[in-house]
């Protein structure tokens, strides 16, 4: 039995859709990021019950820190984007969370930037913060040890390939990692969407939106590339349609980020008989109603859609590019920051 609900909630379901495909659908993946997180810290002493932690978030983070608070007994304090939905700050405010909500902006680049100056600001006045760092620290790795020892117990002896959203690497970087370590034949294929400079495609722009939570017009510094074998870059309108796809096949209602990687893990079971793809389901679709699901009957069929093979970042094109990131260059993967504040890791 569960002591909390951000314990609950941070399990995932692993849901067969095919004999070489399963599902790892989470309610809010973030929360297994912010738990860990927070229990590393109280662990090593570098915060103490009661001390208030602060971050920038777009939505889900804010959420799942403030689970994770109200959890283990902490403060939370959030600079929030202005996509921070009323139904979100209602849930904030009764956590016992503060919410900041920045000014409007079209620009995502500037919305980010000011935020991550706001939280400047606030510890330079609160010295005692302690800023989670969710784009930059390494720290974020650790609650996904036990997700990668499951998937182990419940895949035996499978060689497998993870498919799911880059964001900072917390997900898919550390399932592999872990996954890896424990000597499973893993590889790693990572969503992005069009505009994030994680992997060099900042030159591109949506015209439709950026899909939050798996690439950003800034730098997320805890990103491993040298993990990835395999990079998708995916359009709202293709993630969409994986969406409502993964929606009418399997019953799982789950946002773009799970659609995008519905869609690229066909495309990938199709070159890798004999593996097992795991794609992630990181948050339900209730936020992408109105955005994704209300237009369902235009959206294309994805046996129509297939990518453009490309032979670097630099030469991705909308609507859908992949290119081989592990044999694409060592020059690319030259350019990782390794994540900081896992123990084994430096610097």
């Amino acid at each position: 039995m569960h002591e909390h609900y951000a314990d609950a909630i941070a399990e995932p379901d692993h849901i067969r859709l095919a004999p070489d495909l399963v599902c790892m659908r989470f309610e809010v993946m973030k929360v297994r990021s912010a738990l860990g997180a927070v229990r590393h810290l109280l662990a090593t002493g570098r915060i103490r019950p009661g001390d208030t932690l602060v971050d920038s978030s777009s939505g889900i983070y804010a959420l799942a820190l403030a689970l994770a608070c109200h959890r283990y007994g902490m403060r939370c304090h959030i600079v929030g984007s202005t996509t921070v939905d009323e139904t979100l700050r209602i849930q904030l405010e009764i956590l016992g969370a503060t919410l900041e909500r920045m000014p409007p902006s079209t620009d995502l680049m500037l919305d980010q930037n000011r935020r991550v100056e706001r939280v400047g600001q606030l510890l330079l006045e609160n010295p005692g913060y302690h800023w989670m760092r969710q784009y930059h620290d390494g720290i974020h790795y650790a609650g996904y040890r036990e997700v990668a020892e499951r998937l182990d117990r419940e895949l035996p002896l499978e060689p497998l390939t993870i498919v799911g959203g880059v964001g900072t690497g917390a997900s898919t970087g550390a399932l592999a990692e872990y996954l890896r370590a424990m000597g499973r034949d893993v590889r790693l294929v990572g969503i992005q969407p069009f505009g994030s400079v994680t992997f060099g495609a900042e030159h591109t722009a949506d015209p439709d939106m950026i899909i939050a939570g798996i690439g950003s017009s800034i730098e997320f510094r805890n990103v491993r590339r040298e993990l990835y074998d395999r990079v998708h870059w995916v359009s709202f309108r293709y993630a969409q349609a994986g969406a409502v796809a993964l929606l009418r096949d399997s019953g799982i209602f789950a946002g773009l980020s799970a659609g995008a990687a519905y869609l690229a893990s066909q495309w990938e079971r199709d070159r890798a008989p004999g593996r097992t793809m795991v794609f992630l389901a990181p948050d339900t679709g209730h936020r992408y109603v109105s955005a994704a699901f209300a237009a369902h009957s235009d959206v294309p069929d994805l046996a129509e859609l297939s990518p453009h093979e490309v032979s670097g970042s630099d030469k991705v094109v909308l609507p859908w590019s992949v290119t081989d990131w592990a044999t694409d260059l060592p020059t690319q993967r030259g350019a990782s920051r390794l994540p900081v504040g896992v123990p084994g890791w430096s610097s």
